[in-house]
């Protein structure tokens, strides 16, 4: 079988889905929906196809092959190639949808799968608009706020309709977004709901969590992310009004960006709080982190299901999620974790407060959070589902063209 992945290259995110497929003997391609360049060290058994592209020594160059113009320039092969993209854009404005039509038409894949919708998405609609003769079975995969958020924005709601009137098969994360898929018109096959970043190797990373009962711990997570979703600077008051019951604890605080940085700052010198910015750190790293935690802190005002909120619950951490991400069809508030508005610090400070002093709920939160991990979290239980959902697109697409 031949797929072709239109998707962010240089995503976790894309590299776990793809990588669920190892093993298959299938013949996999990734086509960039962002010209960035740069592909994940994660990613395995693929090809990718760049415009230009720099040095690269992050991947494993026995499975994953690059194709595309290579900028061999020592030290500055990236930057030489970044400024050609920009003025390739510049000139041409659609030369992806051209690229990308040219490969489909060169690699008749069995499936085109486009992973999140504003950039993957778009860019195979356009493609699809301008394509002639038999376009391959088509998955569009929700990511995030793809729907939640921007189906509610003017500048993209008729656009993701678009995408989902010409697609033939749907996923996402929540059933929650496929009703909205479904409001917003479409009318095709809705696939298993999954996370989008796969399974976890449950085995393999139950040696990150830290001995004894999720009580005895002393870590405190907070999100970092301040931006058009996230709302870090909220868990920070929330986390300042609630100080006087987190003395022995610490605070940390990773993928912050430098308005955060100074709030944390601000807050430990008026409370006292031991807070410390977490830096950028491996998957393996972050998971030892949760292993760590009491409690970790997820505030959006939109998301599909948090992977945090999912690595929370795996390694035991008690979690404190926004009521924008799903997070309702994986945690029972008030037993499993804590459902909070996004905005309202009050709420979430008493969140924080009741999971610091009742030692009962979190340990038993992290029992039930376990369970619910081994049954829908696991690979070996999400892995078959995945490679069962092509080979039924697959079986179907023959099936059609033989006229069955």
């Amino acid at each position: 079988m031949r797929i072709l992945f239109v998707a962010f290259p240089n995503s976790i995110h894309t590299a776990r889905w793809i990588n669920q497929l190892d093993g298959q003997g299938w013949d996999l391609h990734l086509f960039p929906s962002v010209d960035v360049g740069e592909i994940s060290p994660h990613l395995r058994d693929v090809t990718v196809y760049h415009s230009l592209y720099g040095y690269q020594g992050n991947h494993d160059h026995r499975t994953v092959k690059l194709r595309g113009v290579p900028v061999i320039v020592p030290n500055i092969s990236r930057h030489i190639a970044y400024v050609a993209r920009a003025a390739l854009g510049y000139w041409w404005h659609d030369y992806r949808s051209f690229q990308l039509k040219r490969l489909i038409k060169k690699l008749h894949p069995d499936i085109i799968h486009s992973m999140e919708i504003q950039a993957g998405g778009y860019l195979v609609s356009d493609v699809r608009k301008k394509y002639h003769g038999q376009f391959p079975p088509w998955i569009v995969t929700n990511w995030g706020s793809d729907i939640y958020l921007f189906g509610r924005l003017a500048e993209h709601k008729s656009k993701i309709a678009e995408v989902l009137s010409m697609c033939d098969y749907y996923s996402c994360e929540c059933q929650r977004d496929v009703q909205l898929a479904k409001q917003m018109g479409f009318k095709g096959e809705v696939l298993p709901v999954l996370p989008n970043t796969g399974g976890f190797n449950l085995v393999r990373i139950a040696q990150f969590r830290q001995p004894g009962p999720t009580s005895a711990r002393r870590l405190i997570l907070l999100k970092g992310y301040q931006h058009w979703a996230g709302r870090a600077l909220v868990g920070l008051r929330a986390l300042a009004l609630c100080a006087d019951s987190l003395r022995g604890y610490r605070v940390g605080v990773y993928l912050a960006n430098d308005d955060v940085k100074i709030a944390a700052e601000l807050v430990s010198q008026t409370t006292g709080l031991h807070i410390e910015m977490i830096p950028f750190c491996s998957h393996d790293d972050m998971l030892r982190l949760y292993g760590q935690a009491r409690i970790s802190i997820g505030l959006s005002i939109s998301d599909a299901i948090s992977t945090s909120l999912l690595e929370a619950m795996v390694m035991g951490a008690f979690p404190i999620q926004s009521c924008t991400a799903c997070c309702d069809e994986w945690i029972v508030d008030g037993e499993t974790g804590f459902i909070v508005p996004p905005e309202d610090p009050e709420p979430i400070a008493a969140a924080i407060r009741k999971a610091i002093t009742d030692d009962r709920l979190v340990d038993r939160a992290a029992e039930l959070n376990a369970k619910v991990a081994r049954e829908r979290l696991d690979q070996s239980v999400i892995k078959p589902q995945v490679i069962a959902m092509y080979e039924k697109i697959a079986s179907e697409a023959a099936n059609k063209r033989k006229g069955k």
